[in-house]
């Protein structure tokens, strides 16, 4: 009985739509295209971000079978639409694993190892700092400040600077000195752990 009066009350609600949906035809605010005519009547009016967005395809009803990662960084992409079995992300609040069907979740990324997961295939990347967006429709997207392939890395310049941003902080006399030197160490710790863990 409640199942069919639940039923009966959603058939005619339409689907919640997200921040993320993007309508078929980008709407025009007429009102700025006014102002802007207005004020520069020999120039279009510039595009939004919005116009440049293409639709997100819809939330699938089954579970894929694959994750498509696009991973990112301000001067480069290191994936783009590559379909993985699970990707592990560093986040604030522990180590995060992403496989298909994952609830969609935005997570603040740490210092830490990000382990794309193919098949038997791992490869893993140092990074920084960024975001993790999760969505629905499996899709995971991840934006680093600055990422390096784990196998890049040197052992011995981690150590070296490990050293010189603990003797930093020991020595700082401003709080500017010591916040400095307590990002140095936390990242060469972060890179310690990864490379030895």
């Amino acid at each position: 009985m409640l199942r069919r009066a639940t039923s009966a009350l959603l058939s005619g609600v339409s689907r919640r739509r997200f921040s993320t949906d993007v309508p078929a035809t980008p709407s025009v605010d007429s009102s700025f295209v006014e102002a802007w005519k207005k004020v520069s009547p020999n120039l279009d009016p510039p595009k939004t971000p919005l116009s440049f967005m293409k639709e997100r395809p819809q939330t699938p009803s089954t579970l894929p079978t694959k994750l498509t990662v696009n991973f990112v960084l301000p001067y480069a992409s290191q994936l783009s639409a590559k379909e993985v079995d699970m990707v592990i992300v560093p986040a604030t609040t522990g180590q995060m694993g992403v496989l298909p069907g994952h609830v969609a979740t935005i997570a603040e990324l740490k210092p830490g190892v990000l382990s794309v997961h193919e098949g038997n295939d791992v490869t893993k990347y140092f990074v920084s700092s960024g975001f993790a967006f999760i969505h629905a429709n499996s899709v995971a997207d991840i934006v680093a400040v600055e990422a390096v392939p784990l196998d890049r890395i040197d052992a011995n310049l981690v150590q070296k600077g490990l050293q010189d941003f603990t003797q930093k902080l020991n020595s700082a006399s401003t709080d500017l000195e010591k916040a400095e030197a307590q990002i140095g160490v936390d990242v060469h710790s972060a890179l310690n752990s990864a490379l030895t863990g």
